[in-house]
């Protein structure tokens, strides 16, 4: 009896639905442990031999992808594929897919729940309140509204930002060199031309645009700098967005006032990150699209991508990352 095909995915979880979808189209799913070493997702690729990876918790490497026998497509738990060695997936003819739009609901309501408790100081309110002290006397707070925020980033996340804070009074900004005046304007947004534009004027700067080689440290001691004393950084995208360094020295000097922060430069941190030292940060465990809504919708988006690509239909050129029709290798 033949084998059966397989489905990897890394980390312990996939909604019902997608493993159903997946076992209906006749695939076996297989899971790593959560954030597995290169050694242990080597290990599994080699012990089950999938011919397609959900690629959720960790780093895909070159070596894993060279490890795949019958791989022939990953397909990113999500959006942003800065997880994935997509280089070394193209060199091997491996396709690369995303899932993007899946979680953007559940993201935007991470990302304004982080603002609501960063500019209201809600941690360290209840901090004090369980710790027996009453601070009323001493503290002022501060309103959204008539708050200016900057999204950089005009996709399906920022989208669903803006339609949430529409009736919170706030002025919203987006910077995006790729989505279209119109698309923006369609939003109730404004546009701002430059990056260094969106932060001079933003009281509140929210990040929702992938990691790439060219934006590293995005908001860096010099771009930080731009933002008008007293302002707040909200990350719900990818860590690497950020020098954090620079955020946590320009958070001690006073000229941002708080951030809440979803995804760190190191995940799994080693150890305690640094800027929790600072009672003026909301740090959350990189959980901002984990729903059971948004699991669901994105990991059958993740592997009905795999299934269709196995099957040779067309997807979405939306959802390929990478083009291996002229790049793949023998």
């Amino acid at each position: 009896m033949a084998k059966q095909p397989a489905i990897l995915v890394t980390g312990p979880y996939l909604a019902e639905e997608a493993r159903q979808h997946a076992e209906a189209a006749g695939y076996a799913v297989f899971h790593t442990p959560p954030y597995p070493t290169p050694e242990v997702l080597i290990e599994h690729i080699e012990r089950h031999d999938p011919q397609g990876v959900v690629a959720r918790m960790g780093q895909f490497g070159a070596e894993a992808i060279a490890a795949g026998r019958s791989l022939r497509v990953i397909s990113k738990h999500g959006a942003g594929v800065d997880n994935i060695d997509v280089a070394a997936a193209t060199r091997h003819g491996v396709q690369v897919i995303r899932a993007a739009g899946g979680n953007a609901v559940s993201v935007a309501e991470h990302a304004v729940a982080l603002m609501f408790a960063t500019v209201k100081r809600l941690l360290p309110l209840d901090s004090g309140m369980r710790a027996g002290r009453w601070e009323k006397a001493e503290f002022l707070g501060r309103e959204l509204c008539g708050l200016r925020l900057g999204l950089v980033g005009g996709g399906a996340i920022a989208a669903a930002v803006v339609k949430i804070v529409q009736g919170l009074g706030l002025e919203v900004a987006i910077y995006d060199p790729y989505a279209s005046d119109a698309s923006i304007a369609a939003l109730g947004a404004r546009r701002s031309e430059t990056l260094e534009a969106l932060l001079s004027r933003s009281n509140i700067v929210s990040l929702h645009c992938p990691l790439t080689e060219t934006n590293a440290h995005l908001l860096n001691a010099e771009t930080l700098a731009l933002m008008p004393a007293n302002s707040y950084v909200i990350n719900t995208s990818r860590g690497g967005l950020i020098d954090e360094k620079a955020l946590l020295a320009a958070l001690d000097s006073g000229h941002i006032a708080g951030a809440g922060l979803d995804t760190f430069e190191r995940e799994p941190p080693e150890g305690i990150n640094p800027l929790a030292a600072c009672d003026r940060v909301i740090l959350t465990p990189h959980v901002a699209g984990v729903t059971a809504e948004a699991g669901t919708r994105v990991g059958v988006l993740a592997v009905s991508g795999i299934v269709d690509f196995l099957a040779d239909k067309t997807l979405p050129p939306a959802r390929l990352v990478n083009d291996i029709a002229t790049a793949a290798c023998p």
